[in-house]
C-alpha cells in the first residue's frame, strides 16, 4: 500500500511539468534532522526601485533591486519584505531600513535551516556623449569615468561641436563646464559633475581621430537572414549592399536603421546559400565579406501523428522511433488517467490524421488526488523519485529559427484548484486558466544543468541529448527565460478560449545573433501553473503542425 501511495504523490508531482521547468539547484542547506523548510524572499517593496520577476534568482538566492536614476544608491528605503513562509526570521530587519547599496546586502532567514540570502542594487544612468561627424558609437568605461568618441583623421579638434552629453542622473546634475564650453579637444576634457549634494565625479572626455570612416563590425548568416552591423560617420549617407557569390551587380539592402554613427540591418536570403556584403560611408566602403547561410530544419514527429502505447501509457512517438516529444502521462498513469493524447480532431486542411490532446483534470484514487496540466514538452520522463519525479529537458538543435508557428484551439476553463503560485502572481478561484505556449534554444550542458542532489550526494541525470535535470522535489529551481545560457525565447499566454482551430506564430527573441544554440525546449500546457497544482479541471488545448520558422 505504501508503494502505491508514494506513486500516486509522484503523479502529482510530476504531472505539472509544464510550464516553469527547473534548470538550476537550490540553496537549502540541511545539516540537521528537522523538516526541511525553504525560506525565500519573495518580493521587495521601497522607493526609487522596483524588483522585477526575474529579479529574484531563488536558485542563486539573490535579489536585485533596480534603481532609478534619481535615487541616491547610498539611502535606499525598504518599505516591506515578502517571505515565503510567514514564520521565517531574518537577521537583518529589512522593513522600514534605509541601506547602502554601493555594496551588497547579506541577510540570512532562519527557521529550522540558514538560507543566506544577498540583495543588490543595479542602477542604470543613460549617459550621452556625442559630437558632430563622429565615427561609431561611443565608447564607455562607466567605472574609470572615461568616454571616447572618435572622428575622421584631419577633423579640426580645435572646434569640436558637441551635440550631447549626459554624465550622471537626469534633472538631479550640476556639471562644469558646461556643453557650451566644450569645443576644444586638442587633449582630454575634464568634466565634473554633482549630485544627490555630495557626491562629486569627474570624467574624462577623449575625441580621437582615426583614419577608419566605416567598418563592418558583424555579418551573421542565420537559415534566411543576415544581421549586418557596421559604423559610420554621422551625418553622411550609411548602407550596405550585397550580391549573391559569383555575380556581378551589388544590390541595396533596404530598411537600413541608423543610429548616430551605427547602422544596422536584417537582409531576407535563401538558406545553404553564399553572399558577398560590404557596408558603406558617404564615398567609402569596406571590403566585401562572404557570408554562407545555414540549411533548415524541421522538428521529428511535428505533425503529432506518430504515437504508441506501452503498458497502458501513451506516448507521442511510434514505439520504432527515438522519442524526441514527453508527457506527464507515466506519472497519470498510476491513477489511470492520460493527459496528453493523440486526437482525431485536426486543423483544417491537414494532410494527417491526428492531433495531440492536452487535458488538464484533477487525478483522483482513493479519495485522495490532485491537480495536473495537460502537456506536451521536448525531453524526456526518467523515474519516479519517492514521491516527486525526474524528467530531463532539451533536445539537440544547432539552428537558429526566427518564430514558432503551429495550430491550436484552447478551451480556457475557470481556475478551481489552487494549490500554489509563483510570486507576485496574483490568481482566484473563478478567475481564468492560462494556457501556454513557449519555446527556448540554449546552451545548457549536462554538466551545470543535468545534476540534482541526492541523499548520497549529487547525480546526473542530464544527457548529452536531453541535458537539463528537472526534479520536481525543488520548486525553488524553476526555468529562467532569462538564464544567463538561454540564447533565444518566445511564448504564449492565454487567458481566453480559442474555440476554433487557430494558427498562431511566436517570434523568437535572440540575445544576441552570434551565438549559436545546441538545444532546443518546446513546451505547451493546458495550465500554465499545473507545476504549482493550480488551474482549472475544464481547459483544454489541442496543439498540430508544430512548424519553425527562418525568415
Amino acid at each position: 500500500m505504501k508503494k502505491f501511495f508514494d506513486s500516486l504523490q509522484a503523479l502529482w508531482a510530476v504531472c505539472g511539468v509544464a510550464l516553469g521547468m527547473t534548470l538550476f539547484g537550490s540553496c537549502i542547506k540541511n545539516d540537521i534532522p528537522y523538516p526541511v523548510e525553504v525560506l525565500e524572499i519573495v518580493a521587495v517593496e521601497g522607493e526609487g526601485f522596483t524588483v522585477a520577476p526575474t529579479g529574484i534568482d531563488r536558485s542563486a538566492c539573490t535579489v536585485t533591486l533596480s534603481l532609478e536614476e534619481q535615487t541616491d544608491i547610498r539611502r535606499v528605503k525598504i518599505t516591506s519584505v515578502t517571505y515565503n513562509n510567514e514564520a521565517a526570521v531574518a537577521d537583518v530587519e529589512l522593513a522600514g531600513g534605509v541601506f547602502d547599496f554601493r555594496t551588497p546586502l547579506h541577510v540570512t532567514l532562519s527557521l529550522y535551516q540558514d538560507y543566506p540570502w544577498t540583495l543588490y542594487a543595479d542602477q542604470q544612468i543613460a549617459r550621452t556623449f556625442t559630437v558632430e561627424g563622429q565615427i561609431g558609437a561611443t565608447e564607455w568605461e562607466v567605472e574609470n569615468h572615461i568616454a571616447r568618441v572618435y572622428v575622421p583623421e584631419g577633423q579640426d579638434l580645435q572646434n569640436i561641436t558637441v551635440t550631447s552629453l549626459k554624465l550622471g542622473p537626469e534633472g538631479i546634475t550640476e556639471m562644469t563646464p558646461g556643453v557650451e564650453e566644450l569645443t576644444s579637444f586638442e587633449s582630454v576634457r575634464y568634466v565634473d559633475i554633482r549630485y544627490h549634494g555630495d557626491i562629486v565625479e569627474r570624467w574624462y572626455l577623449y575625441v580621437i581621430p582615426t583614419e577608419v570612416t566605416v567598418e563592418m563590425t558583424a555579418a551573421d548568416g542565420w537559415s534566411r537572414v543576415i544581421w549586418l552591423k557596421a559604423l559610420g560617420q554621422s551625418g553622411n549617407a550609411m548602407g550596405f549592399r550585397y550580391r549573391p557569390t559569383g555575380t556581378e551587380e551589388w544590390l541595396e539592402v533596404p530598411d537600413v536603421k541608423i543610429d548616430g554613427g551605427t547602422f544596422s540591418a536584417r537582409l531576407v536570403v535563401e538558406p545553404e546559400s553564399s553572399y558577398e556584403v560590404k557596408a558603406y560611408c558617404g564615398e567609402d566602403e569596406t571590403a566585401p565579406r562572404t557570408v554562407t547561410t545555414e540549411g533548415e530544419a524541421q522538428l521529428p514527429n511535428a505533425g503529432l501523428e506518430s504515437w504508441c502505447t506501452l503498458k497502458d501509457i501513451v506516448y507521442p512517438y511510434a514505439e520504432s522511433d527515438e522519442p524526441f516529444w514527453g508527457t506527464g502521462n507515466v506519472g497519470a498513469a498510476v491513477a489511470g488517467a492520460t493527459l496528453t493524447d493523440k486526437s482525431a480532431d485536426i486543423r483544417p486542411g491537414s494532410s494527417g490524421s491526428y492531433s495531440a490532446r492536452l487535458e488538464s483534470l484533477f487525478a483522483n484514487v482513493a479519495g485522495l488526488g490532485k491537480f495536473a496540466a495537460g502537456n506536451l514538452y521536448t525531453g524526456t520522463y526518467v523515474k519516479n523519485v519517492g514521491t516527486n519525479g525526474i524528467i530531463t529537458f532539451g533536445r539537440p538543435f544547432a539552428l537558429r529559427p526566427t518564430a514558432l508557428r503551429l495550430w491550436m484551439k484552447y478551451n480556457c476553463g475557470a481556475i478551481d484548484k489552487i494549490k500554489g503560485l509563483p510570486a507576485g502572481t496574483d490568481l482566484q478561484i473563478g478567475d481564468p486558466d492560462k494556457g501556454s505556449i513557449y519555446i527556448a534554444l540554449g546552451t545548457w550542458t549536462k554538466e551545470e544543468y543535468g545534476v540534482t542532489q541526492e541523499k548520497d550526494g549529487p547525480r546526473t541525470y542530464g544527457t548529452d541529448s536531453s541535458p537539463i535535470c528537472i526534479d520536481t522535489r525543488n520548486e525553488a529551481t524553476f526555468f529562467d527565460p532569462h538564464g544567463k545560457d538561454v540564447v533565444g525565447y518566445g511564448e504564449l499566454v492565454m487567458d481566453y478560449s480559442t474555440p476554433e482551430w487557430t494558427q498562431v506564430t511566436i517570434p523568437i527573441d535572440y540575445v544576441a545573433t552570434d551565438i549559436r544554440p545546441t538545444h532546443i525546449i518546446i513546451v505547451c500546457s493546458g495550465s500554465r501553473y499545473g507545476d504549482y497544482f493550480t488551474g482549472s479541471t475544464q481547459s483544454l488545448m489541442y496543439i498540430d503542425d508544430v512548424e519553425l520558422l527562418y525568415d
